[in-house]
Formats: C-alpha cells, structure tokens, sequence
C-alpha cells in the first residue's frame, strides 16, 4: 500500500522555498545597486531614475542599457576572477555596429 502524500508539508515546502527565493533576490539587487555606486545616490533619485526606466519604452535606449549592463557584469568578473590572460575577452570586433 502507498504512503499517503502529506499535501500540507509540501505547500509548506514550496512556500519556504519561495521566500528563499525572494530574498535572495533582494540581497542580490541590494549588491547591484552598491556594486554600481547607486548607493551614493539619494533615494528619491535613485528610485526616479529607476522608475524612469522601468516606464521608458524606446527599445533603443533599453538595448543600450542592456549593452552596458552587460559590459559591467563582464567588467566584474574579469576583476572577481583576475585577470586570465590578455588576448582580449570581447566579440565586438565580429559582426557588430559602430556607434556614431
């Protein structure tokens, strides 16, 4: 015969794990903004200039946000992970645009 499944413990399981979850995420965005230098910034400023990106439509300027972000996430590892060797790490010289 089968052990019965404890619905409960599960839920409760799944719940604890979606707290887990988020709080990592806010820990994580936490260390973007001091990694950045964001936290230099007043909070009245920073949550504007969050709020004006957030409502930005242009896919313009969101991929160039996305480009720099990118550029910084790449930037922090090479610094987190020493520098491995000096061939160069980017692809942009293989197909991409120039800015004008």
């Amino acid at each position: 015969m089968r052990k019965p499944r404890d619905f409960d413990a599960e839920v409760k399981a799944l719940n604890d794990k979606a707290r887990q979850l988020k709080e990592r995420k806010l820990h994580q965005l936490g260390e973007l903004v001091v990694a950045t230098g964001a936290d230099a910034l007043p909070v009245e400023q920073l949550a504007g200039l969050l709020l004006a990106g957030v409502e930005n439509k242009e896919p313009v300027a969101k991929e160039s946000w996305r480009k720099l972000g990118a550029a910084f996430f790449q930037d922090a590892g090479r610094i987190a992970g020493g520098v491995r060797d000096g061939a160069g790490g980017t692809a942009s010289g293989s197909g991409g645009s120039a800015s004008a």
